[in-house]
């Protein structure tokens, strides 16, 4: 049930993303910059572009929009220095939320933030009083298809790069591990030819917490109300 939930999300996810394409490919965007600006401009090098250009590409981000971005982040962006932040909330019947922003003006973001969790019905936390419940792990998935129907022996090798936990479903895999360890799980997923459909450093929820279908509802609607936040990169939820 935990895999089949946890693809049931990154298929929410994308349906998310398709919805709002426009929106979406402007977020992913300031993280190629951000990416480019901090580490350089080729992705060979620069493991932080890769992810953030490999997420673009997933989306179906055209390449000329990637390709600006990266130009952007070399020639120092538009709009000043770009701020990474994370927020911490509390929502219905204790679910928790860590919420990723990447904005040009910290004020506005911490403002914008605090306002939309409490009319969505969420309660901003103190910093360090949700994130404890979290790991910062990076997190691989990998479709099942003709290329890869099965693991088998790549099991241990994926052990053996790093991977902590295998989450198996119909669907495919979720892969995670320590955030060292995010470059060779990718690597040995890529020796068979097969590209993730996802990979990204993420907060994990330690315990995770089961819940009915109507806190559900109110939960989407706190998500979806944060991720219409243009300074939102990402929201993270202890939901199994």
């Amino acid at each position: 049930m935990a895999g089949h939930n946890k693809w049931s999300k990154i298929k929410h996810k994308k349906g998310a993303a398709d919805a709002k394409r426009g929106a979406m490919f402007s977020k992913l965007g300031k993280a190629i910059a951000v990416a480019a600006r901090e580490g350089g401009t080729d992705p060979d090098m620069n493991f932080k572009l890769r992810v953030a250009v490999d997420a673009a590409k997933a989306a179906n981000m055209p390449n000329d929009n990637i390709d600006r971005a990266i130009a952007r982040g070399a020639g120092g962006g538009e709009g000043g220095e770009m701020f990474e932040g994370v927020y911490e909330a509390y929502g219905p019947k204790g679910v928790a939320f860590v919420i990723e922003t990447l904005s040009d003006n910290k004020n506005r973001v911490a403002a914008d933030v605090s306002s939309t969790l409490k009319k969505s019905g969420a309660t901003p936390a103190e910093q360090g009083s949700v994130l404890f419940n979290f790991d910062r792990k990076a997190v691989v998935v990998v479709a099942r298809g003709e290329a890869l129907s099965e693991l088998g022996e790549l099991e241990l090798s994926l052990i053996d790069a790093g991977a902590d936990d295998i989450d198996e479903s119909e669907e495919g895999w979720i892969l995670s591990g320590p955030i060292d360890a995010f470059k060779s799980i990718i690597e040995v997923v890529e020796s068979t030819g097969v590209k993730p459909e996802e990979a990204s450093l993420q907060y994990v929820a330690k315990m995770p917490l089961e819940i009915d279908d109507d806190t559900q509802e109110k939960v989407d609607k706190i998500v979806d109300a944060m991720e219409d936040l243009d300074d939102v990169q990402d929201v993270y939820t202890n939901l199994a």
